[in-house]
């Protein structure tokens, strides 16, 4: 005799709420998907690097100059790529004299252009690989990492766990999800809906690894927030509908500035995909960390900068 299947509702109710999580993810998440539309001519990833290089950046012949003397690796976020995400931010900073790269990491198999999927464990593991690309290209001693939402959590893995530490100044955070996320309580639903949490581990190992508590966080942030020998900014803005609560993004520690984007400016109003994506405010408080010797102060004004 075959034993009972489990009760129609419950199973019903642990695929809606699955799916929610999942759309919910996507649509949040997502700061270049839902935002902007891919380059034309990027059908496949060595189309996607050459529109890169045209735009000023990812391009393996520049040299860094004295006054910039690092280059700049840009690390998007969740189902983001390396070149939807910077699209705003990238010929910001060419455009001041830097050298600026941009990574895929967390790719999916059969996934194509929604990247940062994968367990950030080993999409930190990548970043490490293309740390060590740069530097041979450009021949400098050490790069300053800017990363938006997951991209600006995952190369603390690298910085605390992969020796990242002696190749990188500087990590500037954008709504990175340093403690991670509920998704306004969303998460908090899991514990009642047995599976779930696995079927997400399972599917997007990267949304379940950003959830608040998760395994991965509780070590990641276990014994401190930094270590020595970095510089770290974070740019958070209250208006964070992915990283919630938003000063979840803050961190603690020696060399640390936490940045509230409207302090700087009460009037901006960028949510999570804003911030990353087009906010002046924010590339031109990026730009003073990158070099806070010639930095100068950051105001509603600064979008004419």
């Amino acid at each position: 005799m075959l034993p009972p299947r489990p009760p129609a509702a419950p199973r019903r109710a642990l695929r809606a709420l699955t799916a929610l999580l999942l759309l919910a993810a996507a649509l949040l998440f997502a700061p270049a998907a839902a935002h902007a539309a891919a380059p034309p001519a990027a059908t496949d990833r060595t189309a996607t690097t050459a529109t890169a290089t045209t735009a000023g950046w990812n391009d393996y012949a520049c040299k860094p100059s004295a006054a910039h003397p690092r280059p700049v690796v840009l690390v998007h976020g969740t189902f983001g790529n390396s070149v939807d995400n910077w699209l705003g931010l990238a010929p910001y900073l060419v455009r001041r004299g830097y050298c600026v790269f941009s990574l895929d990491y967390g790719q999916l198999p059969g996934v194509p252009f929604f990247h940062g999927l994968g367990p950030v464990a080993e999409s930190a593991e990548q970043l490490d690989a293309y740390v060590d690309r740069v530097l041979g290209a450009t021949g400098a001693r050490e790069v300053d990492i800017v990363g938006h939402s997951q991209g600006g959590m995952m190369p603390r893995h690298y910085l605390k766990f992969l020796g990242g530490a002696e190749k990188v100044n500087a990590l500037v955070g954008i709504a990175p999800d340093n403690h991670g996320t509920t998704l306004h309580g969303l998460t908090r639903l899991l514990p009642h809906f047995p599976g779930a949490a696995d079927l997400i581990s399972e599917k997007t190992p990267a949304l379940a690894d950003q959830i608040a508590g998760s395994p991965f966080l509780q070590r990641l942030n276990e014994g401190g927030d930094t270590v020595p020998g970095v510089r770290y900014t974070v740019i958070a803005t209250r208006y964070d509908q992915v990283v919630t609560p938003y000063r979840s993004s803050f961190l603690d520690g020696p060399n640390v500035r936490n940045v509230l984007l409207q302090d700087l400016c009460p009037l901006d109003l960028s949510e999570h995909v804003a911030i990353g994506l087009i906010d002046r405010i924010a590339f031109h408080e990026v730009a003073n960390a990158l070099d806070p010797a010639r930095a100068t102060p950051t105001t509603c004004a600064s979008v004419l900068g």
